[in-house]
């Protein structure tokens, strides 16, 4: 290779590397005016942190709908960018990448913060200044695996702001989930007759992992998505879908996509002990807005079958449980158009009379 090649190469590696992050724009035309919609990728402070945010929509009246990511850490921004851009139309989207996730990872810095308390409380304030921005009463929540458990905690201290819950892979007594989904993934392994992932599981042991218990548990969740329990159908989990969406995303720079690996590892380490002493049965018997429960019948990252028994428990002014039944852990993913669907013919007309 001849030093001119080599250089070039260097030089465009070095220009990526800088490119900064960017959301397109949405173009008028049709029914989409000119000054009405919003495409912004923006960085705020959050609970004296900087963080940041993706808000579009094709009308700034719209509802809001704000997603709560899972992980901990486990950014889902440019995944959901793709996901909802029919929502667009209807709602005012906002993905947040939430402390130490994503374009937010610098934040994990100030690690007395990186407690679930501080989650709920940037949930918080970042739905007022939501609804103080776009001239909203009341927002909607939605919250997929780990956001599930903060999104319910935020709903619970100030029902005030919310018109309504929506939970994607619901979490509820941690610890409890944990168990079903070691042993149902030990159970597959056994019916595969795969040696191998079975003398892994058995050398790992039933949770709580004790010793170097991330990599136990990376371990379980690896072998689980093997056999279809975190994406239905599939044999290497979520992980193919969430990198092409993370490749090809714009609104991340080369540092961004990085950061998301790192926030991943880093924020598990930090928070899933913490994650693991939650137990809403006890901490939110009862929520004072609407709820929606979307369950992939497939699941078994956060087991349905206990999302479930969570729903049957909780007491709301309403509550609808609907199952997605080609799907695992991400239904808004596996399922997009059957889940987009729902939102637009059941849930925004629910949350319209009360933004």
């Amino acid at each position: 290779m001849s030093l001119v090649v080599i250089v070039v190469i260097v030089m465009l590696l070095g220009a990526i590397a800088l490119m900064p992050g960017y959301t397109p724009r949405i173009k008028p035309g049709g029914n989409i005016q000119e000054g009405e919609s919003i495409a912004s990728l923006e960085k705020l402070t959050v609970g004296n942190s900087v963080q940041w945010v993706l808000i579009r929509s094709e009308n700034t009246k719209n509802p809001i709908l704000l997603f709560l990511h899972g992980g901990p850490g486990t950014s889902e921004l440019t995944l959901n960018r793709k996901n909802t851009r029919p929502l667009e139309k209807y709602f005012t989207i906002v993905n947040w990448d939430q402390r130490g996730a994503g374009k937010s990872y610098a934040a994990i810095g100030d690690g007395s913060r990186m407690v679930m308390d501080q989650f709920v409380a940037d949930t918080i304030e970042l739905t007022q200044h939501l609804e103080d921005r776009f001239g909203k009463k009341k927002i909607t929540l939605a919250g997929h695996s780990w956001g599930t458990t903060i999104g319910v905690l935020a709903v619970a201290k100030r029902p005030d702001l919310f018109n309504g819950y929506i939970g994607i892979g619901q979490m509820s007594d941690v610890a409890e989930g944990e168990t079903i989904s070691y042993e149902w993934t030990l159970n597959q392994a056994g019916l595969a007759k795969n040696v191998k992932d079975v003398k892994k599981l058995m050398e790992i042991g039933p949770p709580p992992f004790t010793g170097d218990w991330r990599a136990k548990f990376m371990s379980q969740r690896r072998i689980l998505g093997k056999y279809g329990g975190e994406y239905y159908g599939s044999k290497v989990g979520a992980f193919g879908v969430v990198f092409n969406s993370l490749i090809l995303s714009t609104e991340y720079t080369l540092m961004d996509r990085v950061n998301y690996f790192r926030g991943i590892f880093d924020s598990v380490k930090i928070l899933f002990p913490q994650l693991l002493r939650v137990n809403l049965f006890g901490l939110v018997p009862e929520l004072e807005v609407p709820v929606w429960f979307m369950s992939g019948r497939h699941d078994y990252e956060v087991p349905s079958v206990l999302s479930e028994k969570y729903f049957n428990a909780l007491i709301a002014p309403s509550t609808e449980l609907i199952w997605f039944e080609k799907s695992a852990h991400l239904p808004n993913t596996e399922e997009r158009d059957l889940f987009n669907k729902i939102l637009i013919d059941k849930i925004l007309p629910a949350v319209m009379a009360n933004q």
